[in-house]
């Protein structure tokens, strides 16, 4: 991403999440984070990635919040950011925390057993 694609999607990042914060009431949208936003070339679209952090359950319930928030969503954008055209919004899940969270759980349940000290040779 250029400097511009990049600084307009963290302040569209700090925007949806602010809005999400206090400005959403759609119960399905509680605690849901914006964790990356990914403007195209153009600033025409946004990728949004959220998480509701360690409820995985819930995807489907705030894909559907998200969807219906949607239109708010971006006219508020559009009144808070310097752009010819407020970028589309396309929401997805985020899966990196589950996917980490798993890499882990498989790393703690290897059985390695510790490095021999090695010995001086004199």
């Amino acid at each position: 991403m250029t400097l511009k694609q990049e600084r307009m999607a963290d302040r569209i990042r700090e925007l949806l999440s602010g809005l999400l914060r206090s400005e959403v009431s759609d119960p399905a949208l509680r605690g849901v984070t914006v964790t990356e936003v990914v403007l195209d070339r153009e600033l025409e679209h946004a990728n949004v990635y959220v998480n509701a952090l360690g409820e995985e359950a819930r995807a489907e319930e705030v894909m559907a919040g998200l969807r219906r928030a949607r239109g708010f969503l971006r006219r508020e954008l559009a009144s808070r950011i310097r752009l010819r055209r407020a970028p589309e919004l396309r929401f997805y899940w985020d899966e990196t925390l589950s996917r980490a969270a798993r890499i882990e759980a498989m790393l703690d349940s290897l059985n390695i057993p510790p490095a021999e000290p090695k010995k001086d040779e004199d």
